[in-house]
């Protein structure tokens, strides 16, 4: 017997379509239209913000789901976005992408401690880490 297909609810935004049972009703890269490459290089930690502009061009509503999230807080990282959407981060970076280039987000490039960009072998940020992973357990 199939389920009944509904949105589901994040923080009083429906996001896409589920079904009961069956799950996904859609194919993830239906969102980004089968593409798989960003027109923009973005990290996983890239900082996105909406800027107020709504784009010229129909967009998909997985486009405006992913707008909406980005004005719903001053800055919100690719991954989280993903993470909202339930949608492979690689489609989220595609569809940010297409937003940043109707001019309806700005991404900023990922600030670690320290400056610059974080090397694996920077042991005073893995220390704190692992310290911390210590109090933890």
């Amino acid at each position: 017997m199939r389920g009944r297909a509904t949105g589901v609810r994040t923080k009083g935004r429906d996001t896409p379509w589920l079904d009961d049972s069956a799950g996904r009703v859609m194919r993830p890269y239906t969102a980004s239209g089968g593409r798989t490459r960003p027109g923009v290089a973005l990290d996983l930690l890239s900082l996105v913000t909406a800027t107020g502009v709504r784009p010229r061009v129909p967009l998909g509503a997985e486009h405006m789901l992913a707008l909406r999230l980005c004005a719903g807080a001053a800055a919100v990282t690719v991954a989280e976005v993903a993470g909202q959407l339930r949608l492979p981060a690689v489609v989220v970076k595609v569809l940010l992408s297409d937003l940043m280039e109707h001019g309806a987000v700005m991404a900023q490039a990922p600030r670690f401690p320290g400056g610059g960009s974080f090397a694996a072998d920077d042991r005073s940020l893995l220390r704190a880490v692992l310290d911390g992973l210590h109090k933890r357990l």
